[in-house]
């Protein structure tokens, strides 16, 4: 009988360590870094060749952070504006282990699929495959509760644009390289997402050192 405490915890610890492996936890981001904003309009480019050297995890946290992060806890409120505060853009992260929601409340990556996607961001530009991550930049059009299809989609756009651009200029202020893309292979990320009708790819960000 002493063998069932033994084979609870090992299932309890099964179980835990799954949990794990679908979630990681950031580091707080650090925001003491990077050159000043001047300095960064100055060396923001879209890069056309990406390293293939993996970014560690504090720079992913303070690349996810800046590209939509919160920023003021107290209200909610992110680094990126959004029509009439409607908050309808999610951020996943694709890399060569799988494709991550990137949770901004709780400042973590919750794995939606496994795998290597990236060619699928990457779409007909095969040659920016081998960023070791790609930011997709997706809007929820149901979150805006009024305007009709076309104009929810100008305001998707806009929204989308505006978190690209935290992005090139996080990457300019800290040295890495990126460029924001349309092109990418949309039906089959939706489906690799695990995306709603409603949630809409816009735009993608290629990063790397």
């Amino acid at each position: 009988m002493k063998t069932l405490p033994f084979l609870v915890a090992v299932l309890l610890s099964l179980v835990s360590n799954g949990q794990n492996d679908s979630i990681t936890k950031l580091p707080e981001p650090s925001r003491v870094k990077g050159k000043n904003i001047m300095e960064a309009f100055a060396n923001r480019a879209s890069v056309r060749e990406f390293d293939t050297q993996e970014l560690d995890l504090q720079e992913i946290a303070d690349l996810l952070w800046a590209a939509n992060g919160i920023n003021r806890p107290a209200e909610g409120k992110r680094t990126a504006p959004t029509a009439m505060n409607t908050q309808d853009i999610d951020v996943y992260l694709v890399n060569s282990k799988g494709a991550f929601l990137y949770d901004a409340k709780a400042h973590e990556l919750v794995l939606i699929s496994s795998g290597d996607y990236r060619s699928a961001v990457a779409g007909s530009q095969q040659n920016f495959a081998k960023a070791p991550i790609f930011l997709v930049i997706v809007s929820d059009v149901a979150r805006f509760q009024r305007g009709d299809e076309s104009q929810k989609m100008t305001w998707a756009a806009m929204d989308a644009a505006i978190v690209s651009q935290n992005i090139n200029l996080f990457c300019a202020g800290v040295g890495l390289k990126t460029r924001p893309r349309v092109w990418m292979e949309t039906e089959k990320l939706k489906e690799i997402l695990k995306l709603r009708e409603t949630q809409r790819p816009m735009m993608n960000n290629p990063v790397s050192r």
